[in-house]
Protein backbone atom coordinates (compact mmCIF):
# COMPACT_ATOMS: atom_id res chain seq x y z
CA UNK A 1 0.00 0.00 0.00
CA UNK A 2 1.41 3.33 -1.03
CA UNK A 3 1.49 6.28 0.90
CA UNK A 4 -1.45 7.86 -0.96
CA UNK A 5 -2.98 5.21 0.01
CA UNK A 6 -2.85 5.32 3.01
CA UNK A 7 -3.88 8.77 3.20
CA UNK A 8 -6.46 8.20 1.24
CA UNK A 9 -7.73 5.52 3.64
CA UNK A 10 -7.36 7.48 7.09
CA UNK A 11 -9.65 10.51 4.91
CA UNK A 12 -12.26 8.09 4.13
CA UNK A 13 -12.27 6.29 7.99
CA UNK A 14 -12.50 9.76 9.62
CA UNK A 15 -15.28 11.46 7.11
CA UNK A 16 -17.64 8.15 7.63
CA UNK A 17 -17.90 8.61 11.76
CA UNK A 18 -18.73 12.13 10.47
CA UNK A 19 -21.58 12.55 7.88
CA UNK A 20 -24.92 10.68 7.66
CA UNK A 21 -24.79 8.85 4.82
CA UNK A 22 -20.99 7.24 4.62
CA UNK A 23 -21.98 5.00 1.85
CA UNK A 24 -21.34 8.60 -0.52
CA UNK A 25 -18.05 8.61 0.96
CA UNK A 26 -15.92 9.14 -2.49
CA UNK A 27 -12.14 10.00 -2.63
CA UNK A 28 -9.63 10.18 -5.43
CA UNK A 29 -6.12 10.59 -4.73
CA UNK A 30 -3.40 12.53 -7.21
CA UNK A 31 0.23 12.05 -6.38
CA UNK A 32 2.83 13.06 -7.14
CA UNK A 33 7.12 12.65 -6.12
CA UNK A 34 6.35 14.14 -2.71
CA UNK A 35 3.04 15.63 -2.92
CA UNK A 36 -0.69 13.69 -2.40
CA UNK A 37 -4.01 15.57 -3.33
CA UNK A 38 -6.87 13.75 -2.01
CA UNK A 39 -10.19 15.08 -3.44
CA UNK A 40 -13.11 14.16 -0.97
CA UNK A 41 -16.74 13.96 -2.45
CA UNK A 42 -19.89 13.73 0.06
CA UNK A 43 -23.25 13.73 -0.34
CA UNK A 44 -24.78 17.32 -0.59
CA UNK A 45 -26.23 17.37 2.70
CA UNK A 46 -23.26 16.09 4.15
CA UNK A 47 -21.01 18.99 2.74
CA UNK A 48 -21.94 21.27 6.02
CA UNK A 49 -20.55 18.34 7.88
CA UNK A 50 -17.54 17.84 6.54
CA UNK A 51 -16.85 21.78 6.17
CA UNK A 52 -18.21 22.65 9.59
CA UNK A 53 -19.07 26.11 11.80
CA UNK A 54 -16.73 28.69 10.16
CA UNK A 55 -14.53 25.62 8.32
CA UNK A 56 -13.82 24.66 11.83
CA UNK A 57 -13.81 20.86 10.87
CA UNK A 58 -12.25 20.97 7.15
CA UNK A 59 -9.49 22.37 9.13
CA UNK A 60 -9.05 19.74 11.97
CA UNK A 61 -9.19 17.00 9.36
CA UNK A 62 -6.31 19.26 7.43
CA UNK A 63 -4.23 19.60 10.28
CA UNK A 64 -4.94 15.49 10.85
CA UNK A 65 -3.57 14.63 7.27
CA UNK A 66 -0.80 17.12 7.61
CA UNK A 67 0.59 15.42 10.70
CA UNK A 68 -0.07 11.63 9.40
CA UNK A 69 1.51 12.34 5.68
CA UNK A 70 4.15 14.37 7.53
CA UNK A 71 4.86 11.19 9.69
CA UNK A 72 5.11 9.19 6.50
CA UNK A 73 7.46 11.73 4.62
CA UNK A 74 4.54 13.28 1.82
CA UNK A 75 3.01 16.74 1.70
CA UNK A 76 -0.58 16.28 1.37
CA UNK A 77 -3.19 18.64 0.25
CA UNK A 78 -7.07 17.92 1.23
CA UNK A 79 -9.68 19.76 -1.49
CA UNK A 80 -13.47 19.31 -0.81
CA UNK A 81 -15.33 18.71 -3.71
CA UNK A 82 -18.70 20.10 -4.78
CA UNK A 83 -21.09 17.20 -6.79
Amino acid sequence: MTVGEQLQEFIEMMVREVVDESEQVRTNLLESDNTVVVELEVAGTDVGKVIGREGRMAYAIRTLLTGVSTKLGKKAILQIMDR
